[in-house]
């Protein structure tokens, strides 16, 4: 794929409602197909932690194993069986829902509890040890995932293979996947409308008919909520919609629109926002693909220190030299793109025009995600990462026939986006 001079492809404008997910591919090889996620025991994932535990301190430590369990959901449970606040619990990264995953969670508990053992039959505390720090966002060195892929030909795994050798060459996109976006792919247009403070909005794309299109079996409940009839529609939405039923329940306490909105906390927020971040990225990600420049740095770019995990500005005279092109083959550095923010580090040039047109596609001013209270902290993000002790294998059990792969990536890349590349499908948007 040759390249382009940046400018030439400079992403249009298009509505607020626009698909987040990657809409590009590395690869040219032709996918296998199949699907991902059929059971839980399909999708495993083990998360590698940054540092050993000391066995003392205020910060009680627990490696819990959840079987298709939100990451809301963990931290609602934590926060019910301990009595503990939110900001007192700590975790390095928030997991898929759909699997079985092991990690690490960490809670402000000076004294040990009288019980440890959670009331949640999906969720098992593995092991429980002390550390005087409380556990950071960030802090793991990576996950491993091993992952089957079934309504797929078992005797396709040489051409996955083939594929994931690529990806060692070349790095993998660091795309945000589906997750990030929910369901009905609208996280970042909740989170939009949370940066303009346009707070009915916030709650009628949740809860309401209009906005972002929903599942069908939930059109009763909507269309109650339009009409006022607010314990109505309470009633039918479960306990894994946690953000509607606590914007339904402070409505049928008498809370306004903003207040209701407030009712759902930080976290909540965070995420929502994160997924503006995230769906701009994307934008940025797809056209620097499209130029053929994924591990190409070019004139304006931040170029990301692989080993130090932060950025410095890409002068001519560095690019002239070839150094810059002679560290990038050995995966030393990579261009980065943007997560827009008050503490963001900008590109220049037509770098920087090009991260501008990402976000005004979605309809998004850039100044919204740098001012005010709520404007996010913001962040540059390498454009690709590396995949690690790939392995490949296939067979036929009682569920079909399946290709297995595992493999080890770093911190906050998405597996889904390894398996998007090996698929060339819609399954790996599971």
């Amino acid at each position: 794929m040759g390249m382009t001079e940046p400018g030439e492809h400079l992403l249009e404008s298009e509505p607020a409602g626009h698909d987040p997910l990657p809409q590009r591919y590395l690869t040219d090889e032709p996918g296998v197909g199949g699907r991902i996620k059929q059971r839980p025991e399909d999708f495993l994932v083990d998360e590698q932690p940054l540092y050993d535990l000391e066995g003392a301190g205020e910060h009680l430590y627990l490696g819990v194993e959840t079987t298709n369990v939100s990451h809301l959901e963990l931290m609602s449970c934590l926060r019910r069986h301990f009595g503990v606040k939110e900001k007192a619990i700590g975790y390095a990264g928030m997991k898929d829902k759909v699997g079985v995953t092991r990690q690490m969670v960490s809670l402000h508990l000076p004294q040990d509890p009288p019980a440890v053992e959670l009331p949640h039959e999906r969720i098992k505390v593995l092991w429980m040890d002390r550390h005087r720090h409380k556990l950071r966002r960030g802090h793991l060195r990576g996950n491993r995932f091993s992952i089957r892929i079934r309504e797929v030909d078992p005797l396709k795994a040489p051409f996955v293979h083939r594929i994931l050798r690529k990806l060692e060459q070349t790095g993998v996109p660091t795309y945000f996947g589906s997750q990030r976006f929910g369901y009905r792919r609208n996280n970042h247009i909740v989170g939009l409308h949370l940066l303009r403070k346009d707070w009915n909005a916030l709650v009628d794309e949740l809860l309401g008919t209009g906005g972002t299109p929903y599942p069908a079996y939930q059109q009763e409940r909507r269309a109650q909520f339009d009409a006022g009839e607010f314990e109505r529609a309470l009633t039918q939405w479960t306990t894994a919609d946690r953000a509607e039923r606590m914007i339904l329940r402070a409505l049928c306490r008498g809370a306004s629109q903003k207040e209701a909105c407030y009712a759902t906390g930080r976290t909540t927020w965070s995420f929502w926002i994160s997924a503006v971040q995230s769906a701009i990225f994307n934008r940025v990600l797809d056209e620097r693909i499209a130029l053929g420049t994924l591990g190409t740095c070019l004139p304006g770019d931040r170029a990301w220190k692989h080993d130090r995990r932060r950025t410095f500005r890409v002068t001519d005279e560095e690019l002239e030299s070839g150094e810059l092109a002679e560290r990038a083959a050995r995966f030393e550095i990579s261009p980065s793109g943007p997560l827009w923010g008050r503490s963001m580090e900008r590109a220049e040039g037509k770098i920087d025009e090009l991260e501008r047109a990402a976000a005004e596609q979605f309809g998004i001013s850039p100044e919204l995600l740098q001012e005010g209270r709520d404007a996010p902290e913001g962040a540059r993000r390498p454009l690709r990462e590396t995949i690690q002790d790939p392995e490949v294998d296939s067979g036929i059990d009682e569920h079909g026939g399946y290709i297995r792969v595992a493999f080890d990536l770093p911190r906050g890349i998405y597996a889904t986006i390894v398996l998007r590349e090996l698929m060339k499908n819609d399954g790996a948007d599971a």
